[in-house]
Parts: structure tokens; C-alpha cells; sequence
């Protein structure tokens, strides 16, 4: 069908112009043009549709929902919940009616409402669930738990496999909610550090199941051509910033049996940007003595040729930048017994506990030295191997104070198993091999579950050690901004004349009331060992006044020791204080955590 302008608001000439371009397009360049002009119209405020009229018939329908999806994130550092929210944003484009929710947010008893259910969830540390999580985790393996035979779901589960209970929370969810009844419309995938295929695979399967279950109309027949836009660079995971050290500082005093690299970082002409509470994650290289101690025991040659991905590089040079050998996982040690008969190697993995014992602390070194020969060559060793991944470290500057820099507070990690030192990948590579003007691999990992408040709310601030790291970004922020809410902060280390991190900025705030208190515990100055948690304690009623008053309580460091130590003299501090029985100081931390006032960053 011949198309043409006609009655229409163009000169003569336009009009030719117009129906030389519109007799020679294809139908999918129409309905671009159709929607390019839509678009520009409407930015511009003008009703062109009225002005300009095609002798043709509408080439597109309305999208008609008729399923309302609900996605819920279980996410600790904001991993999942960046997913769910790309994930939702998606499904919105193809026309479902979708919500997306943090669990902690989400009403429970909307659960006998839902249709389609989509859980994205992290796992936090040893087959923990996020803090966000904690609740619904609770309520779905709870008595009141309701049946959901109608609910179809599906759940994709992030973790990390060098941890023994890889992806619990997902599984957990998984499980619970077929035995309640709800039908699953695709498996659960288990992602590990290098998400982005496994993940975008898991969505595409649940995309068209979704669509299979009649749940939208498509937008067009034809799919419209793409809109050219001009090339930007975005920073990511997948391709990070190469940055410049500007700054290395070790922050420890002489004679202090620590090391803690304040490292200030060049982000100019990145675009990158970042709020307190984020981190930043660094690629680092693998210590180039470990890889040559690895490929001798190996008995390969280090420039073997091999293949990981899609490239091709000598072995040397995919163990030193592309892939993890410091740390043993099940999963690992798993595949590598199809490589061996030893049959001490078979009997440990047969055994959970001194399978655990064996692999804490130790590298893959160890097992080829222990357990060796095994039947592989270079490229079957490899393709054992997952990629190495970044490491993540709380920022400890802000942006507003330092608009093309980002500062991070990194403790040197080293250790002695079986008579040879260990290092941690990420830590000693900034300590022993990054120096002022060298460049490094990064990215910001956004944190949305660690951030301030208004400027008028009370903070209070427990960060022992490098823990103290997002803390100094919240007090160089506050002080940018103005803001006038009171600030207190906790903090700990071994001694007060070395290991006093930032100790001359926390004075100065101190003295412009920026921060309101300070209270510090140096567990190796005196005979009786004294650690935050100690100090909170003497403090119990002012702090507890703070909580009434609606303080923040915010908590960054060891997971495994000082946050539950913490954790436990806040409900102590409830109890005792506000006249609550455990049950009752429980519920009062819970209902903290609800209304984003208990945020912790713990690792």
C-alpha cells in the first residue's frame, strides 16, 4: 500500500520529501518512526498526533496486564536487590504489573494474595539470610505459614561456593514455599560470584513461562528497530575503571602487629559514582611466588597454552590474573577428586568435619602437594577453576568532600598454616605490590541497605578496626551537608598508640561537634581485654535514650565474633532499659531493622 502526507501542516516541498522517505521504508522503520515521533512530541509538549495524519491503520495495541508479578529480594549488599529491580523494571516493558520489595517491607499477609512470585536472595556468610530477610524467613518456616497452592514462583539464588552452605537462603526459600503448596514454573539456579550468565538465563526461562501462562499482549507484531544512541562508558563489574593510586598510607604506628593501607583513589573522567555505606570493589592479581610454587608442583610448563572463555593466554598469565587458587571450597574439591585415586583425598571428602579443617586456610597448593599426581593437563586443571573475583571494601570517604577521589581502608591479611605463610589475595596485593601512581581494576558496589538518615536523626556509629572504614564517610558527609542529628561512634582496636585508625580526624570532629561522642576500646592495653561491646554497655541508658529518641544504630565489621557480641548487648541494652523481656527486646531490634534504624555491614 502506497503511504502518503496528506492535509497536513508541511510546505510543498516537505510533503514530496516526506512521501519519497515514507514509499521506500520497511514496515519495522515505520513503527520506529511512528514511536520516535510519539516520543518527541510528547518531551516538546506538543499534540503532534493531531497535526499529523498518516493514511494508514495503527500498526501497534495497547499491552493488556492481566498477572500481577511480585518480586522480593533477600539482599545484604545490594546485589540482589539490583537484580530484582532490573529484573521488575523488564517485565514492566513487556506490559506485566509488577512490584518489587525488599522482604523486610513486604506485608506477610499479603502472601495468600499473590499470583506470580519471584524471589531473587543472596546468602549471607556461613547459610545465613540477609538481615532484610531474616523475618520472612522466619514467618515461612513459622506454624502461621499459610498455604499456597495458588501462587506459581520461581527463585534465584546468589552466593559465593567457596562458603560450605552455598546458596542456603535461596534453597531455603526453594523448598519452603513448595511445601506450602505453591508450584514451581522454573528450577532455581545456584549463581556463585560470576552471576551474569547463570542469572540472565534463570530470568529468560521465567520471561517465557510468564508469557506461555498468558499474561500480556505484545506491544507490537514487529519488534521496533533499536534507537542509535551515541557511545557512552559505563563502569562495572564486567568492565571496571582503571584507576590511579594517588595516595598509601599505612595507618598503624610502629610496632603494632597490624597493617592498614589508607588508599586514596583517582575516579576523574570515570563517571563512577558513590554514596557513604557503598564499597568498592578491586580486582587484584594473584601473589606471582604462590603461582610459580603452584605450576612446579603442577609439573606443567607456565607457558603452556590455555583457553578460559573465550581467551586464549599462556597458563602463567590465567593463574596470576583470570582465576581463583587461594580458596578451597567443597564443590571444588569435589571436582577435583574425578582426578585422582588417592584414596586419603576419597576418605577426607567423605568426611564433612575434617574436610572443613583441611580446607580453612589453606589453597589449592596444598592439595597438589598433599594428594598428587592427578591425571590432568593444563587445561582440564583450569577449567576446574571459577574466575577471580573482586574484592569488596566499605568506602571511607565522601564524594561530596572528595568529588574525584574515593578513599578505602584495606587490612594486610597474613597467616601461617603448615609452616607457610598465607596472604590474603586482595590485601597484600595493595600492601607489598601497589605504589602511588600505579592503576587498579574497579568498580563501586552500590550498597541502598547501609545509608544515612535525615540530617536531624541521631546515628550511632559501632566499628572496630577496619570496620570504622564507612563510618569516616558518614562524618566527612554530615559535616559536607551541615547536618545537625547527633553522632556517636564505637570504636576498637588492639592498641591505642599504634593500632588508633584516623585517630587525629576523629579529635577534629570531636572539637566542631560534627561528632557529638566518642568511646574507644583497646583490648590489649590493660590485663582484662576491653571491646566495644563493653563499652556499650556502660553507656546502656544513654543509649537506649538515643533509641527512644529514634537514633540509627549502624554496625561494620566481623561478622562471626564482634557483630553478634554486638548484637546481643543491644538486646541486653533494650531489655534492661526499656523493662522488656527477651521476647520483647527481640521484637524491639526486629521492628529497629523494619524502619532501616539496625543496619549492619558485616563480613
Amino acid at each position: 500500500m502506497k503511504l502518503e502526507v496528506i492535509n497536513s501542516p508541511f510546505s510543498e516541498e516537505q510533503v514530496k520529501q516526506l512521501n519519497e522517505v515514507l514509499a521506500n521504508l520497511t514496515s519495522q522503520q515505520k513503527i520506529w518512526l511512528t514511536g520516535y515521533l510519539s516520543a518527541t512530541a510528547s518531551l516538546q509538549g506538543i499534540e503532534a498526533q493531531k497535526e499529523i495524519s498518516f493514511n494508514t491503520a495503527p500498526v501497534a495495541s495497547s499491552p493488556t496486564a492481566v498477572k500481577q508479578i511480585t518480586i522480593l529480594y533477600a539482599s545484604q549488599t545490594g546485589t540482589a536487590q539490583g537484580l530484582a529491580k532490573k529484573y521488575g523494571e523488564q517485565l514492566r516493558n513487556l506490559g506485566f504489573e509488577v512490584s518489587v520489595s525488599s522482604m523486610n517491607d513486604f506485608k506477610t499477609n499479603a502472601l495468600k494474595k499473590l499470583d506470580h512470585l519471584l524471589i531473587v536472595a543472596s546468602t549471607h556468610g556461613e547459610g545465613d539470610p540477609p538481615d532484610n530477610a531474616i523475618a520472612f524467613h522466619s514467618f515461612l518456616y513459622g506454624k502461621r505459614a499459610p498455604k499456597l497452592e495458588h501462587v506459581k514462583y520461581a527463585v534465584l539464588a546468589l552466593g559465593d561456593s567457596s562458603y560450605e552452605y552455598f546458596c542456603k537462603t535461596g534453597k531455603d526459600f526453594d523448598e519452603q514455599l513448595e511445601k506450602l503448596g505453591a508450584k514451581r514454573i522454573v528450577e532455581r539456579i545456584d549463581c556463585d560470584l560470576d552471576f551474569d550468565e547463570p542469572a540472565a538465563k534463570w530470568f529468560e526461562l521465567v520471561k517465557e513461562k510468564l508469557k506461555e501462562d498468558g499474561a500480556v499482549q505484545e506491544l507490537y507484531k514487529e519488534e521496533a528497530a533499536p534507537t542509535v544512541a551515541a557511545p557512552t562508558t559505563e563502569y562495572s563489574r564486567k568492565n571496571p575503571f582503571h584507576a590511579e593510586i594517588l595516595e598509601k598510607i599505612n595507618l598503624n604506628g610502629r610496632g603494632s602487629n597490624k597493617e592498614t593501607i589508607h588508599l586514596e583513589i583517582s575516579l576523574e573522567n570515570s563517571g563512577l559514582s558513590y554514596e557513604p555505606g557503598d564499597s568498592l570493589a578491586i580486582y587484584p592479581t594473584n601473589n606471582e611466588n604462590l603461582v610459580a610454587s603452584l605450576i612446579s608442583a603442577l609439573g606443567f610448563e607456565e607457558q603452556a597454552k590455555i583457553n578460559v572463555g573465550d581467551i586464549s593466554l599462556s597458563l602463567k598469565e590465567a593463574l596470576t590474573d583470570l582465576l581463583e587458587i587461594t580458596v578451597l571450597s567443597k564443590p571444588l574439591m569435589e571436582k577435583i577428586a574425578q582426578f585422582t585415586t588417592n584414596k586419603e583425598f576419597q576418605e577426607l571428602l567423605l568426611n564433612k568435619e575434617a574436610l572443613k579443617q583441611f580446607i580453612h586456610g589453606r589453597d589449592l597448593l596444598d592439595v597438589v602437594e598433599a594428594f598428587g599426581p592427578f591425571s590432568w593437563d593444563p587445561q582440564s586443571f583450569v577449567n576446574l577453576l571459577r574466575k577471580l573475583p573482586a574484592r569488596q571494601y566499605s568506602i571511607s570517604s565522601s564524594q561530596s568532600a572528595y568529588p574525584d577521589e574515593v578513599h578505602v581502608t584495606i587490612g594486610a591479611v597474613r597467616y601461617e598454616v603448615d609452616n607457610r605463610q598465607r596472604l590474603g589475595v586482595c590485601s597484600t596485593y595493595v600492601a607489598d605490590q601497589l605504589e602511588i601512581g600505579d592503576k587498579i581494576r574497579v568498580y563501586v558496589q552500590h550498597n541502598p541497605n547501609f545509608k544515612l538518615p535525615e540530617d536531624d536523626k541521631p546515628i550511632i556509629m559501632i566499628g572496630p578496626g577496619t570496620g570504622v572504614a564507612p563510618f569516616r564517610s558518614f562524618i566527612q558527609e554530615r559535616e559536607e551537608r551541615g547536618a545537625q542529628g547527633k553522632s556517636w561512634l564505637f570504636f576498637g582496636d588492639q592498641h591505642f598508640v599504634t593500632d588508633f585508625l584516623y585517630q587525629t580526624e576523629w579529635q577534629g570532629w570531636l572539637k566542631n561537634g560534627v561528632l557529638t561522642k566518642l568511646d574507644v576500646a583497646f583490648s590489649r592495653d590493660r590485663d582484662e581485654k576491653v571491646y566495644v561491646q563493653h563499652k556499650m554497655q556502660e553507656h546502656a541508658a544513654e543509649i537506649y535514650e538515643w533509641l527512644e529518641q529514634g537514633a540509627v544504630v549502624y554496625v561494620c565489621g566481623d561478622k562471626d565474633n564482634m557483630a553478634d557480641d554486638v548484637q546481643n548487648t543491644l538486646l541486653d541494652i533494650i531489655s534492661q532499659q526499656g523493662n522488656k523481656s527477651q521476647q520483647e527486646a527481640q521484637e524491639y531490634l526486629e521492628n529497629l531493622q523494619k524502619q532501616k534504624r539496625y543496619q549492619r555491614d558485616v563480613y
